[in-house]
């Protein structure tokens, strides 16, 4: 039986804040621009999008490119970051506090901009399949800030949303979370400047993992 804890369910985001792959992501979207003679987005435009579904992101990262001309982007950006993700990894401490939350008897989740291909690849590349509880990807979901994602976890695990604390690295996370009535965390060492969390009012900013592994432990139990 699982014990009782302030939030049992603990849903984390994945690029960015368990995975180190917001610099391979910018630069994949640079790279597809650029390939395809367009504006080079600059490194604040595309880390800005990191965290929405792809199509999503595109479109706000390259807004004037024609609507027919978007699957070509999508494939390139995909290419550029097949040839890399070998490159990237889990953020240190991540592991760790993943199977810390597990021992503790939390329900631990991933909700992410990301493909359900591009998750489960990232999973197996990392050794992590079959450690999350559940998971929802952009594509079989709404993307980020719509709160689908949350709300269809929380009804696979039956947990309310009092009990559910949201944990990523950018405003469509901690948007996703305020719009599903979930408590929410803020890592700092992610995609967007922390400045911008604010407004959001997330529990706390953690400046690194193994901060975040700390705080959890005292504040989500």
């Amino acid at each position: 039986m699982r014990k009782n804890h302030r939030y049992s369910l603990i849903v984390f985001d994945w690029d960015g804040t368990l995975f180190d792959s917001t610099a391979l992501i910018v630069r994949c979207i640079q790279n597809a621009c650029q390939d395809m003679g367009l504006a080079r987005p600059t490194q604040e435009q595309a880390s800005y999008v990191i965290g929405l579904g792809l199509n999503d992101a595109l479109q706000h990262a390259v807004p004037d490119l024609p609507a027919t001309q978007y699957p070509e982007l999508s494939r390139r950006y995909r290419q550029h970051y097949l040839a890399a993700q070998h490159e990237i990894s889990l953020f240190e401490g991540s592991l760790a506090m993943l199977q810390d939350l597990k021992l503790r008897q939390h329900w631990i989740s991933i909700a992410t901009g990301k493909s359900r291909r591009g998750l489960d690849e990232a999973l197996a590349h990392v050794d992590l399949k079959g450690l999350f509880d559940a998971t929802r990807t952009a594509d079989e979901t709404l993307s980020k800030p719509d709160p689908l994602m949350l709300l269809e976890l929380m009804d696979e695990l039956s947990v309310a949303p009092e009990q559910v604390l949201m944990i990523g690295d950018t405003t469509h996370d901690l948007r996703m979370a305020q719009n599903a009535g979930v408590a929410s965390v803020a890592v700092a060492y992610g995609a967007h400047d922390k400045d911008m969390f604010t407004e959001y009012g997330p529990l706390y900013v953690a400046p690194s993992t193994p901060a975040l592994h700390e705080w959890l432990i005292h504040n989500a139990s």
